[in-house]
């Protein structure tokens, strides 16, 4: 389904059922066409409602942007957060962590995109977010490096930002890349990168 194609107008919705369709329309076209590109006009269109359906919930175009942003990045986080709880095996956790960024990157509804190449980032509130999200992952694998480390917390979140950039930067090259590798073989090189410079910070007594 392309941009410009609508969903046949449907009847009324519960109001979450109805948001919800509304922010998996604004998904579609803010994925494919960028924030300044997108209209209003087609995501009422794309989601079958009306324009004026589409305010009632999201007074502005921003607005929608917004609660789709803050919807993807607690979904980056909560998976970074899962990846670290997953098990108490580091070399484990780190393999799970870098999945969980390569699998972040390739879902099919690509929204990604919004968190790490949006067209947006000048304005202060996406920005906030988008920063919130990289601090926020960083502050979870910090944790877990100051407890089994014994790192001050400064040095933890220096490394855990090390490690969360490292996997975000990757993960989007191994996206854009031609496809040769699998994601199990570029979580293993990845795992393998990560892991032999954190394990050179070693268990606290």
């Amino acid at each position: 389904m392309t941009v410009s194609e609508a969903r046949p107008r449907g009847g009324r919705l519960p109001r979450l059922a109805r948001r919800a369709q509304l922010l998996d329309a604004a998904r579609q076209v803010f994925v494919a066409v960028g924030y300044h590109a997108a209209a209003m006009d087609d995501i009422a269109d794309r989601a079958g409602v009306s324009k004026p359906v589409l305010y009632q919930h999201f007074p502005s175009k921003l607005e929608l942007y917004l609660a789709l942003l803050d919807a993807t990045c607690d979904g980056l986080v909560d998976a970074v957060r899962t990846a670290l709880a997953s098990t108490t095996d580091n070399q484990q956790r780190v393999a799970a962590t870098m999945r969980a960024y390569l699998d972040f990157v390739s879902d099919e509804d690509g929204t990604f995109r919004l968190v790490f190449e949006s067209d947006l980032t000048g304005e202060p509130a996406v920005r906030e977010r988008v920063d919130r999200v990289a601090h926020q992952c960083a502050d979870a694998i910090a944790d877990v490096i100051q407890e089994d480390a014994g790192v001050p917390r400064e040095q933890a979140l220096l490394l855990a930002a090390g490690l969360a950039g490292t996997a975000q930067v990757t993960a989007r090259w191994w996206l854009s890349s031609d496809g040769t590798i699998g994601r199990d073989e570029a979580t293993r090189l990845l795992t393998t990168l990560a892991w032999r410079g954190i394990r050179g910070f070693p268990r606290a007594e």
